[in-house]
């Protein structure tokens, strides 16, 4: 092995896990009709949005909703979901990236939305759009350890801000082309709030047994893609290259410990566009049909993409299935985690 973590877990299942979707549609058709005089003055054809992304449409919150109340519905809803005891939640790790302030950590106010107790330890944990699946191993550890009884991770993204704010920057007459291209990857994410449960599988043997996975870190790309709630600015092509070159070595270290190239049941890839979901399944010998999408009616969410789509295919997942969760963020920084149902 070549720069892998590994680790497995013993104790940890995922009682529930829910997503909320944002309201509001927005369509790819809409924001090139924004930015068709953009278009028009550069020689660019509108469309690359649905057609190269294979994004149709995206979901917004109303304009009064926060990112942290986002959060806490998604909460709420997997807690009741899982039947579980509010006052028995021992942990609650909020995934999110979107957030309107540094300080407190948008976890404190969904804690209290929530109306967890005081003795639940709480904290943002931030890591682009990987925090989710590095949530699950968190939590996953602290239930091994008997550090807690029950974990909430709850996640909640919003895309309208950001997205107005570069509708408006690419509308005036100083934006060149290259600022379409490098502000591109902005106009493809997708609003939404997610979140899971998990607890010990002594009390829950119904649980989805959390098996373990890997993580691999490849920050020496950590400028490739810059973002803040104003604007974000990506080098889309050597993003994807490093990307998939990272997912490779990890996927090959991973031979070691984890018997994944066998063929796993489904596969929960980061919902980022089509070019990505095909090459990565090319990559890896991943059959595309064991990969559900999301993707194209809602966008990139995200950290909440993995769990939005895991709480999407749920229905159709039968027990004993081997469902892999495969995450990545900018930075970059990679994880695999196996959940058994």
């Amino acid at each position: 092995m070549n720069g892998n973590v590994s680790y497995s877990h013993r104790s940890a299942g995922v009682i529930s896990v829910e997503a909320v979707e944002a309201p509001e549609e927005i369509t790819s058709d809409w924001i090139d009709e924004q930015l068709a005089e953009t278009y028009q003055r550069w020689g660019l054809r509108p469309g690359l949005l649905a057609e190269l992304a294979g994004i149709k449409a995206r979901r917004w919150w109303p304009e009064e909703v926060t990112f942290d109340q986002a959060a806490a519905m998604a909460g709420r809803k997997a807690i009741d979901a899982s039947g579980v005891d509010p006052a028995e939640i021992g942990m609650m790790i909020s995934t999110s990236v979107c957030r309107h302030h540094l300080e407190p950590s948008v976890a404190c106010a969904v804690h209290s939305h929530l109306g967890l107790p005081s003795s639940c330890t709480n904290f943002d944990l931030a890591n682009a759009c990987l925090g989710f699946v590095n949530a699950i191993h968190l939590a996953s550890t602290a239930i091994d350890a008997g550090f807690v009884k029950y974990a909430l991770i709850v996640d909640g993204e919003g895309s309208r801000h950001t997205q107005l704010a570069t509708i408006a920057r690419l509308q005036g007459e100083g934006a060149l082309v290259t600022d379409v291209f490098d502000e591109f990857a902005s106009l493809t994410l997708g609003s939404g709030a997610a979140a899971m449960v998990l607890g010990n599988l002594e009390q829950h043997p119904d649980a989805h047994r959390v098996v373990g996975g890997i993580t691999r870190a490849g920050t020496e790309h950590h400028t490739l893609c810059v973002g803040d709630l104003e604007k974000m600015t990506t080098d889309t092509k050597r993003l994807l290259e490093a990307g998939l070159d990272l997912a490779d070595e990890a996927w090959a270290d991973a031979k070691a410990m984890f018997d994944w190239a066998e063929g796993m049941d489904h596969y929960i890839i980061h919902q980022v566009s089509s070019v990505h979901t095909r090459l990565i399944c090319e990559r890896l010998s991943i059959d595309p049909a064991r990969v559900p999408l999301t993707y194209p009616r809602l966008g990139n969410v995200g950290p909440a993409a993995i769990p939005i789509t895991l709480a999407g295919a749920a229905p159709d997942i039968a027990a004993g299935e081997r469902v892999l969760c495969m995450g990545i963020g900018s930075g970059l920084n990679t994880s695999l985690t196996e959940i058994v149902w």
